[in-house]
């Protein structure tokens, strides 16, 4: 059992050593706290499966001890596990208003509304949990609301930014001002807990009111129907969206779910307040290609978002040779290959491309060096603990802070338990913190023999074999075998023809016990099918007595 003594613990469970999936654990005086609770999209070696979760089995475990979960901002990859992994939690979720109205959406569509407890809290605003103190402190991001946590305990106060950037021009929300954090420095901070994730930047990651000016030039220049796509999630660019369509004299069209919730959400508390009206899929169509520019999700190269079924033409959208498409988002590393396939789909139609290479039309919500060292000089921290990356980028940042006069640092990872006071910090332990999937509406280990089994029918396909022997344990007729994913294309009927040799000749030979004449049978065909093919193919075995 880890239960907290008299101190101050941390430990997390996703996002260490990783980009995605963040889930941080204090704990203090007998109790634990959750700070965000994300996922991550699964990459190809999850066949199958589009969401991959964190394993919160050891929480699960000290549930009893849990007091709740504290949201710092509404991006999936910190807030989308909760519908699949909250309920078993059985804790209250904490969260500023747009962020907790996209939770409540996901709630009402997992019908579970009523068993997960949401409290709203204001901006700006304070409020106690057991040991807890915390007070959301805005800081600029990509979404609205996006909240450093400032969490004060009796063994001191950490400073956890989550998500950040430093923005003199922010089109949605108001963040704290130097003073301000310069002030929370001045109360004394013990450790802050940092976004890592551009830490290898020089340069700071600038203002969305520049995307805007980009943005301007390259729609002004096109000369037929324009579509941008960005993260559904980034309010603040599709704010600048809005205000470009205005700009440039073109009427806007929204195309992807994601983005119709942004927009719901983002009205109903207080933001897009001057969005433009938006037009439908068949207005958009019937207009003057010059007047109107389509705002898309896909950008990453997803297979059913918005953006690939225009490429592809299973969308009501229609783009053709002399239209553009401008990427106003950054590639995220892995989708390369996704992106690609789109883009190329595209330059085959005669479509112009613009991305963040060939005009301003991104910017980034993390922090790069220039805005790390003044976050460093605000709060003075005792300790650095970067969050929020892969081991390089935690282990750069804890250098650069230490470099910038912070006295202490630790690097850590996914599962490294750790005491931040009294006399810390320090590891004092390991806990498990794997992933899960979810596979349809199953949960499970993303290790476990389900996806072992499909990594290896994916790799090397798989046989069928049944085999029908009467009473005196003679085959009776032809072994039945059927192949999927087996490499034999033009050669198949004689590759049939050998597998059912094999199936045969291993039942001759078999003998009357079951278990060993489906093993020998299952060792020969695959042989068989390793001479064809160099693979080792799964093979199924069925016994028929008739």
């Amino acid at each position: 059992m880890t239960i907290p003594g008299k101190e101050l613990l941390f430990l997390a469970l996703g996002g260490s050593g990783e980009i995605g999936m963040n889930v941080n654990l204090y704990g203090c005086d007998g109790k634990w706290v959750m700070v965000d609770l994300g996922l991550t999209f699964a990459d190809p070696g999850y066949p199958g499966i589009d969401l991959v979760l964190p394993d919160l089995d050891f929480i699960e475990r000290h549930r009893d001890s849990l007091i709740g979960i504290v949201l710092t901002h509404g991006h999936e990859d910190h807030i989308g596990a909760i519908p699949y992994l909250a309920a078993d939690l059985g804790v209250p979720l904490y969260a500023t208003p747009f962020t907790a109205g996209l939770i409540r959406g996901k709630l009402e569509e997992e019908g579970i509304t009523k068993q997960v407890k949401l409290k709203v809290i204001e901006r700006d605003s304070s409020f106690d949990l057991g040991p807890f103190g915390f007070t959301y402190v805005p800081l600029a991001h990509s979404i609205p609301e996006g909240n450093a946590l400032k969490i004060t305990t009796p063994y001191g106060t950490i400073f956890h930014t989550g998500d950040w950037k430093i923005d003199d021009e922010p089109l949605l929300g108001t963040p704290s001002t130097a003073a301000e954090l310069s002030a929370i420095g001045d109360e004394g901070v013990l450790a802050l807990v940092c976004d890592s994730t551009n830490v290898f930047n020089d340069h700071a990651s600038g203002s969305e009111a520049a995307v805007r000016e980009g943005l301007d030039g390259v729609i002004k220049a096109a000369e037929g129907r324009v579509l941008v796509t960005t993260f559904a999630s980034n309010a603040a660019r599709v704010q600048t969206l809005g205000q470009v369509a205005r700009d440039c004299g073109r009427q806007l069209c929204v195309a992807g779910r994601s983005l119709d919730r942004i927009i719901k959400v983002a009205k109903q508390t207080g933001y897009l307040q001057d969005f433009p009206p938006l037009i439908d899929f068949e207005t958009a169509m019937k207009l003057p290609k010059r007047e109107v520019m389509i705002v898309a999700t896909g950008g990453q190269g997803e297979s059913r978002a918005a953006l690939a079924r225009v490429a592809f033409d299973s969308h009501q959208i229609k783009l053709s040779a002399g239209d553009t498409v401008v990427f106003s988002s950054k590639q995220i590393p892995g989708n390369e290959m996704a992106i690609g396939r789109i883009q190329n789909a595209l330059v085959t139609k005669g479509i112009l491309m613009v991305t963040d290479r060939q005009a301003h039309v991104h910017v980034s919500g993390h922090p790069g060096r220039p805005e790390l060292a003044l976050m460093y000089k605000w709060i003075r921290p005792e300790i650095i603990l970067p969050v929020h990356g892969e081991m390089r980028h935690m282990a750069e940042q804890e250098r650069f802070a230490r470099e910038q006069g912070v006295p202490k640092g630790i690097v850590q990872q996914n599962g490294d338990l750790l005491r931040l006071a009294p006399d810390g910090p320090m590891k004092i332990g390991n806990e498990r913190a794997g992933r899960l999937i979810l596979d349809g509406d199953v949960i499970l280990p993303a290790d476990g023999a389900t996806m072992n089994e499909r990594r290896k029918i994916a790799v090397n396909g798989v046989i069928s074999v049944t085999v029908a022997l009467g009473k005196d344990g003679r085959i009776k007729g032809e072994a039945a075998v059927q192949i999927q994913g087996i490499p034999v294309e033009e050669d198949r009927e004689d590759f049939l023809a050998d597998a059912r040799d094999a199936a045969a000749e291993a039942a001759e030979k078999g003998g009357r016990d079951e278990t060993k004449l489906r093993e020998s049978i299952r060792l020969a065909v695959r042989r068989r099918a390793t001479n064809w093919t160099g693979k080792k193919p799964i093979v199924d075995v069925a016994v028929i007595r008739v």
